[in-house]
């Protein structure tokens, strides 16, 4: 085994590397970027080296400075993380030209499978099932419409070098072909340096499940079980759990031969993934291979008892695998939500800023629950637009799924997050949708089930009045020292629905009466200053994130974000007379919608603009987003130039009515 390591990647993925490293006594050595200076990963290294500045190009994808990095402090390995240049033959090639181990897969097994065009004429010959496309390269828009006829609609435009989701767009028709290609063109170029595309059928109602495999120098391959990652936006993995509720053991077991056997075909060792497309009656279609540690391996991990990370290092120290297929089993169920820092609310556009407040649920492992938060940010971190923009990995293990499911509830009710918008609401709306806890999954989860996007939750009644019950109670413990023998009134309201509650205290013990002589019990142990409340409502226990607001106290629950103001009956009678301000009209702008670079404007002064016309595309966390005209207008004003760095809400346009 070697003795030293060098982590060539940063946030959550190098602190997961770092620790089983430590574990095994290995000395870990962290690179950094002028953004990553005060960084998790760096602080948790025994040793660390500056390797340029903030933007991925200076620093993470230089081979060169990595390299250099590893000979400066004598590191024996390098571990890739994933992203960056984990998949990057030429990286792997330079390691082993200077006599240092990669901790992956052998550069021919790279190459191979890094070309998702070759790789796909490769798993073909191995037998393994393929969707039908054009492997060819594409030259143009023009051709890519022609191809995508004769394929036929719907078909998916992918980048031959891609990965994360990015150079990927589904196309219905010949307009959404030629403007996809366009898009999967520009965004490869910019995120692999390679913009070359292909075309293959688009698979309806499908699910995403990949099989996890791992593989020694001796010639082992394992394969691990499968993962389902269906639930996604723009391609982004959202959700994944292990196993997939959809497979039955013919299915699972077909998988992962068929992956072993293309595995076996391009000599592959350390761990992979096996992505495939599977439709509703489980035939099912190769992907790709990831030729690296997936983001979401903790969830395998959890329900085999493996890890993988741990394996990496022994097949690239040559050692042989310490376990058989037959080893490999499923025990229980495991859940993970990737925590990203982007706003819901608004159309999940990136979001940057510092985390004023970072806490989430504490780790636990026992026989019936587990939660693990794989991480690399801490409280006071910033979260910038140089990289992705997932802040952590939160996972849960319980003997069933349903359980947990309903873990992972109260972990995202528990995760305190604070100073960026972030997508924890989100999560939790998915967790609590009956087609999700029925495992009725597909691909295309996410725009079936919020078609206009994610506007927060709308809970049932008796929620509402429980959330109600507990901000009196928190405002009675706020105003209160010595809490009187005798009833008090008070009066909450959320939105346009109002309580009335006379209130009496005993210690922890709140009794709570309404106007029909119903009775509510809460018992919590809530102090002022707390952010998190942890409280039963008549025998039903709730977690609630609380935080005081004018007059009352904002509520965020099972993706629910409320402000309930407590008053005085007297008070709440004079609000319906209270004026509404109403917001400005900002419809006559193009505001910037998140902290991006403008990469075109589609438009001048002058142009009359129909309603969906592209109006500009804005970069941001390494992904294009194109902006469209929501009315008919004429463009008044162009404020900005391509290549401008705009703020969130900065002007772009200006309209006026034609």
């Amino acid at each position: 085994m070697f003795s030293s390591l060098l982590i060539a990647n940063r946030g959550e993925i190098a602190c997961r590397v770092i620790r089983t490293a430590k574990r095994m006594g290995i000395r870990t050595i962290a690179v950094y970027s002028d953004a990553d200076r005060d960084a998790m990963h760096v602080k948790l290294a025994d040793e660390a080296v500056h390797i340029g500045g903030s933007a991925a190009r200076d620093s993470y994808l230089s081979i060169e400075k990595i390299v250099a990095a590893c000979k400066a402090t004598g590191a024996d390995a390098v571990h890739p993380g994933y992203g960056f240049l984990s998949e990057n033959a030429a990286f792997a090639a330079a390691l082993e030209a200077e006599n240092i181990i990669f901790v992956g897969p052998p550069v021919k097994a790279i190459e191979a499978m890094g070309d998702k065009i070759t790789s796909k004429k490769i798993a073909a010959e191995a037998g393994v099932s393929t969707v039908p496309g054009h492997m060819g390269l594409i030259a143009d828009a023009e051709e890519a419409v022609r191809i995508s006829k004769s394929v036929g609609y719907p078909v998916m435009i992918k980048a031959s070098a891609g990965g994360g989701g990015k150079g990927m767009r589904i196309a219905w028709n010949d307009a959404e072909a030629r403007e996809g290609f366009e898009r999967s063109k520009s965004e490869a170029a910019s995120s692999f340096g390679d913009d070359r595309i292909f075309i293959e059928k688009f698979v309806t109602e499908p699910r995403h499940i990949e099989i996890q495999l791992i593989g020694d120098q001796h010639g082992n391959v394992l394969w691990l079980n499968e993962r389902e990652c269906s639930i996604q936006r723009r391609n982004q993995k959202v959700i994944e759990e292990a196993p997939s509720p959809f497979l039955d053991a013919a299915t699972r077991k077909a998988m992962g031969e068929q992956s072993v056997a293309l595995a076996k075909a391009v000599g592959y060792t350390s761990a992979g993934t096996v992505e495939f497309i599977v439709d509703k009656d489980r035939n099912f279609y190769f992907l790709e291979m990831n030729t690296r540690l997936q983001v979401e391996h903790p969830v395998t991990e959890l329900i085999t008892g493996l890890d993988l990370v741990e394996l990496m290092f022994l097949a690239a120290a040559g050692e042989k695998l310490p376990i058989t297929q037959a080893d490999v089993g499923v025990n229980g169920w495991a859940l993970e939500s990737r925590i990203y820092a982007e706003d819901p609310y608004r159309n999940f556009l990136p979001s940057v800023g510092r985390l004023t407040r970072y806490s989430p649920p504490a780790e636990e492992a026992s026989p019936e629950l587990a939660i693990r938060n794989d991480t690399g940010v801490a409280e006071g971190g910033e979260i910038s637009t140089f990289y992705d923009p997932m802040i952590a990995k939160l996972c849960t293990w319980a003997p069933s799924r349903i359980a947990a499911i309903d873990a992972m509830e109260v972990a995202l009710d528990e995760f305190e997050l604070e100073g960026v918008g972030n997508n924890i609401p989100f999560l939790s709306a998915v967790m609590a949708q009956d087609r999700f806890r029925e495992g009725r999954l597909t691909t295309g989860y996410i725009a079936e089930e919020f078609p206009s996007g994610f506007s927060g939750v709308e809970l049932d009644p008796e929620s509402l009045t429980h959330l109600a019950a507990l901000a009196c109670t928190s405002a009675f413990a706020l105003d209160k020292r010595n809490f009187p023998a005798t009833p008090e009134p008070r009066a909450v309201i959320i939105g346009d629905q109002r309580w009335d509650f006379s209130v009496r205290a005993d210690g922890i013990e709140y009794w709570l009466t309404a106007p029909d002589g119903k009775k509510l019990l809460v018992e919590t142990g809530w102090k002022p200053g707390m952010s998190l409340c942890i409280a039963r409502v008549d025998g039903q226990l709730h977690h609630v994130k609380l935080q005081r607001v004018t007059g009352g106290f904002r509520l965020r629950w099972r993706g629910a974000d409320l402000v309930a103001r407590v008053l005085l009956p007297h008070v709440a009678d004079l609000m319906p007379l209270m004026p509404v301000k109403v917001p400005p009209d900002l419809s006559k702008f193009l505001l910037c919608p998140m902290p991006g670079q403008i990469v075109r404007i589609d438009v001048a002064e002058g142009d009359i603009v129909e309603d969906g016309q592209t109006l500009a595309i804005v970069e941001a966390m390494k992904m294009e987003n194109v902006l469209k005209a929501e009315k008919r207008a004429r463009v008044s004003k162009v404020r900005v130039k391509p290549g401008s760095v705009l703020a969130v809400d900065e002007v772009i346009l200006e309209f006026e009515a034609v």
